[in-house]
């Protein structure tokens, strides 16, 4: 089987879902690998890096022809969807809850389609989840773009000139991203605090060193190992509980998604009012509408001198490392999802189940 390395197209995006490395990995299992033409030239891969390891470089037109398995990071667009067949299986990060019109595309081309974004959250998916990896750079990014951003610097300093007191650091979100960014704030000698919904996360963010903030109530748990949408009632408490520490806080990272659906509302333009002169917001939840009420999307709003910043989870500003990690989890799903280069199919299994959302036509998942 053939399977096919698309380019990404969307303006900010830098990564490719394949690296050379794991190229070479996929032709030592048997396949060949078609490549299109710069696909990793915004991650530092050439074309020539690619047939080093054995992959053949071609056109857009000529890999969408040539191959069986289609793999890329983002939906296919229009354009890409009208050069699929019913031959084809195509991989990648579908987001089929929120793009239901895509869904229905491949669909009526009579393709399949598996979505890395539908991933179960249990351990045999651990390799394979490209959430969690790009996540974890995204955290950490997040909090270099914030000390970039401000006009303070994270750590303690004793200096002849006075003391220097240390950045108060607010994480919106105990997750992968959330998890990440703490630590690293930590690293950088910042006062960190965190919230999250699920009372579950306030061991995890307590052992990085970072206080938690409590809600009052028992909390809320995770659906499936995801945040979950909270009740309006708990999120208006949660609100009053973190303004104290929001209205004190010289960097807020915000993380808080929920899967298939608009982002949570956390920081409204009333609360924004009250932070400090010259806090930065880092929302990394902008691409589904923002935890921040001001937040658009690759854009940075000024409001009342905060500094609000809205980006994607997505870790574009350190492609090389986020392609590395992505292509890795894709092999380690279609290895997993193989036998002898050939699907197997097993419908029965959690991982196929979850993920395979259109089959031959026929869609499967809503």
């Amino acid at each position: 089987m053939k399977i096919g390395i698309l380019k990404e197209i969307e303006k900010s995006e830098k990564r490719v879902s394949i690296s050379p490395k794991i190229a070479k990995l996929l032709i030592e299992k048997g396949f060949e690998v078609v490549v299109e033409d710069g696909a990793g030239d915004s991650s530092k891969f050439k074309n020539a890096d690619y047939e080093e390891v054995g992959a053949t470089v071609e056109m857009r037109g000529a890999v969408y022809k040539n191959s069986n398995i289609l793999v890329k990071i983002n939906p296919f667009d229009e354009d890409g969807l009208k050069l699929i067949d019913k031959s084809h299986i195509l991989i990648c990060q579908l987001f089929h809850k929120s793009n239901p019109e895509i869904v229905k595309k491949i669909a009526e081309k009579g393709a399949t389609v598996f979505s890395m974004d539908a991933l179960p959250r249990i351990s045999r998916a651990q390799d394979m989840d490209v959430l969690s990896s790009q996540s974890n750079l995204a955290g950490y990014k997040a909090v270099i773009k914030g000390a970039y951003e401000m006009t303070k610097i994270f750590p303690l300093m004793m200096t002849a000139a006075g003391t220097i007191t240390p950045s108060r650091v607010l994480i919106y979100g105990v997750g992968v991203a959330g998890l990440q960014a703490i630590a690293t704030a930590k690293r950088l000698g910042a006062i960190v605090e965190a919230t999250d919904i699920r009372m579950e996360t306030k061991e995890q963010a307590e052992s990085l060193g970072a206080k938690f903030i409590t809600v009052e109530g028992n909390g809320e748990e995770s659906d499936g190992g995801y945040a979950k949408a909270a009740s309006e009632e708990y999120i208006r408490k949660q609100k009053e509980a973190v303004n104290n520490s929001l209205f004190k806080a010289d960097l807020v990272i915000t993380t808080a998604m929920v899967p298939g659906r608009k982002s949570p509302v956390l920081i409204t333009e009333e609360q924004v009012k009250h932070m400090k002169n010259g806090a930065v917001i880092i929302d990394l939840a902008a691409a589904q509408g923002g935890n921040c009420a001001l937040s658009k999307m690759n854009k940075t709003v000024i409001k009342n001198g905060v500094k609000i910043i809205g980006t994607t989870i997505s870790p574009e500003s350190v492609s090389t490392n986020a392609s590395d990690l992505y292509a890795k989890n894709m092999f380690n799903f279609i290895n997993y999802l193989t036998e002898n280069n050939q699907f197997k199919w097993d419908l029965e299994d959690e991982i196929t189940d979850e993920t395979l959302i259109v089959k031959d036509g026929v869609i499967r998942k809503t």
